[in-house]
């Protein structure tokens, strides 16, 4: 059976996790000095599908500074999903990822399938967005929302796992081919 290629773009402030978010997804791997992205990478993974089917995963990566804003409709162009990251004890890095929410929705249309991380779910003690205003924003944009925490992986696979899911079905048989 044919594989299938997906694009699945990080979007969030920098410094909340995404490029740990990615690592730990892709080599389960975690470093306490990564380094804030400047630009834009891309990381493939090969996803099993069931049924004998697997998908070619294209995770882009992208700069979470204001001062690289404008260059992130390139990325994210033609994307089948994105995973939005905010850090739950930034409640500005949460207001942002709305923002974006508004972008994406304009660029790619109402169909995008998007999923939020609660990033930093190993540093609950120090919260400081609401859990429930999160729970509210993401049934009303239709999305999905997992805590995450990078640093200890617990929840990253299945951020991933449920967005994939939800764009794989999402887009007829099995998306926009590649």
């Amino acid at each position: 059976m044919a594989e299938r290629r997906y694009k699945i773009c990080l979007l969030g402030e920098g410094r909340v996790g995404k490029t740990s978010i990615l690592l730990r997804y892709v080599r389960d791997a975690f470093d306490d000095r990564q380094t804030s992205t400047l630009t834009a990478s891309c990381f493939d993974k090969t996803v099993p599908l069931g049924g004998g089917a697997s998908a070619r995963v294209s995770i882009w990566d992208t700069a979470g500074q204001e001062r690289f804003h404008a260059l992130g409709p390139l990325y994210y162009r033609d994307a089948d999903g994105a995973l939005l990251v905010y850090d739950i004890t930034d409640e500005a890095s949460f207001r942002r990822v709305q923002d974006w929410v508004k972008e994406l929705k304009k660029i790619l249309g109402e169909d995008i399938v998007i999923a939020l991380a609660g990033n930093k779910a190993d540093m609950e003690k120090s919260r400081n967005v609401d859990a429930k205003q999160v729970l509210e924003y993401v049934g009303a944009i239709g999305a999905s929302h997992q805590l995450t925490s990078a640093k200890v992986g617990t929840g990253v696979n299945e951020a991933f796992t449920d967005l994939l899911k939800r764009a794989c079905s999402g887009r007829g048989e099995g998306g926009r081919l590649r």
